[in-house]
């Protein structure tokens, strides 16, 4: 009895704590009124939308972290990211959708925040819809886009998601490729990493890792988001007050946010992560119809396409699951696609028949294997060698995935056909996918998929 009625105690408690600490946090959240005489708005749907948007806010970091993680430059109070983030009606999963910013897009008729002057309906990239009026047109343009009523508005900023990071003590990212970026000073080798805020920041923001640019940034963005709700719900700090309370301070430090969402959104908001797993959030990005749509006095967008975008946002205003349910997926994603590499297999052991069972197992996988393996001038080879042209890096990173534990070599001249030293350690091939950059309805994951094996 004494330790049931300890226990009551101790639950009642952590609850007043905590309802009392977001009470106090709350009165210090920057207010905005995105909505504020909006019109002829979209049905409201089940669940609620929230609208993500990442600012940039370089302004309140210190000299030496700019300096550290190249954020020199004057800051543009611009939109880096823009996200719907949904969350269920029974509060058991969220959806995340990037929009990208250089989407193409037609806001309604408003007047410039910077200038004074009105506008009609003209083309604009959809970040700019900030820069033209603030978080209401920036909500207005979605909506009139997506006909999702947004619920919600929440701004964040560079300087609130490093404190978040380094809260929450560091998240965990895994990479089958290098990545480096030299503007923003990203250096990953592959493997497992855990990231402070700083280079959190890095890592969401590279755009110059690979050709993809901008939407490969969504998904290592999406991914990270996956990584974080995994380390918040897993690791006890939304069942222990003062923790969330410091977790709290540190998002809503420098936040903005619409008037309506207070404490008993946030509290109701923490309830419901407890439950979360990573197998509970889902992302994607809207389909791409067309890249590099070309809009005079705009320059280069990207077209949604129209008839698979549509059925994603009529799930969002079902309240429905933008995918299946299914098993976690086993394949790895690479940045080319296995059918586009060719590949010549050499035998580097003593063992009869090994280059035959590896050329088998790449063309089983898609790989355009030569279906000729040769044995190799060194037959002592222990670790699988994958030799291949600099110019042909992605393609030997893709090949290197599909073999786990091989070694990279560079070999100037080698051509687009890459070779494959078979050695001593080979046990099996893996499966490697590459993401369609223009299909993104097929590229709905599961928190639980893109975190770390």
């Amino acid at each position: 009895m004494r330790a049931v009625t300890t226990l009551s105690v101790v639950v009642l408690a952590s609850a007043g704590i905590g309802h009392t600490v977001i009470t106090s946090l709350d009165r210090d959240i920057a207010r905005v009124d995105p909505f504020k005489d909006m019109k002829n708005r979209p049905q409201a749907g089940h669940g609620m939308n929230v609208l993500l948007v990442g600012t940039d806010g370089r302004d309140r970091i210190s000299d030496e972290e700019r300096r550290r993680y190249r954020l020199g430059g004057a800051p543009c109070h611009c939109t880096d990211t823009i996200m719907i983030v949904h969350i269920s009606e029974d509060r058991e999963r969220a959806s995340v959708v990037s929009l990208p910013r250089d989407s193409y897009a037609v806001p309604p008729a408003h007047t410039d925040a910077t200038t004074g002057k009105r506008h009609g309906g003209h083309p604009i990239k959809l970040n700019a819809a900030y820069a033209e009026g603030g978080p209401q047109l920036t909500v207005r343009t979605v909506e009139h886009m997506t006909h999702v009523k947004i619920d919600h508005y929440l701004e964040v900023d560079f300087t609130s998601f490093m404190k978040t990071v380094d809260v929450v003590g560091g998240v965990q990212i895994c990479t089958v490729e290098p990545l480096k970026d030299s503007y923003t000073g990203l250096d990953l080798p592959a493997g497992r990493h855990q990231l402070n805020g700083g280079q959190a920041l890095q890592y969401v923001r590279a755009r110059h890792v690979d050709g993809a640019s901008d939407l490969s940034r969504m998904e290592r963005q999406q991914r990270f988001l996956a990584a974080l709700v995994d380390r918040v719900t897993s690791s006890g700090i939304l069942l222990n007050p003062m923790k969330f309370r410091d977790v709290t301070r540190a998002v809503l430090g420098s936040v903005r946010a619409d008037k309506g969402f207070g404490t008993d959104e946030l509290l109701d908001l923490g309830r419901a992560m407890r439950n979360f797993s990573p197998s509970s959030s889902e992302f994607t990005t809207v389909p791409i119809g067309r890249m590099g749509y070309a809009v005079k006095g705009v320059g280069s967008t990207l077209k949604w396409d129209p008839v698979k975008s549509e059925r994603l946002f009529t799930a969002l205003r079902e309240d429905r699951p933008l995918t299946a349910h299914r098993p976690r997926s086993t394949v790895v994603r690479v940045p080319v696609a296995p059918q586009q590499i060719r590949v010549q297999v050499e035998n580097g052991t003593g063992t009869a028949g090994l280059g035959r069972r590896v050329d088998a197992a790449l063309a089983a996988t898609g790989f355009r294997t030569t279906r000729a393996p040769v044995n190799a001038a060194d037959r002592s080879v222990r670790r699988t060698i994958v030799a291949h042209d600099p110019r042909w890096d992605r393609s030997a990173r893709s090949l290197a995935a599909a073999l786990p534990g091989s070694q990279l070599r560079a070999v100037k001249g080698l051509g687009p056909t890459l070779k494959v030293i078979a050695g001593s350690d080979f046990e099996k091939v893996r499966r490697v996918k590459a993401d369609d950059p223009g299909q993104r309805e097929s590229g709905v994951v599961r928190g639980d998929e893109v975190g770390c094996p």
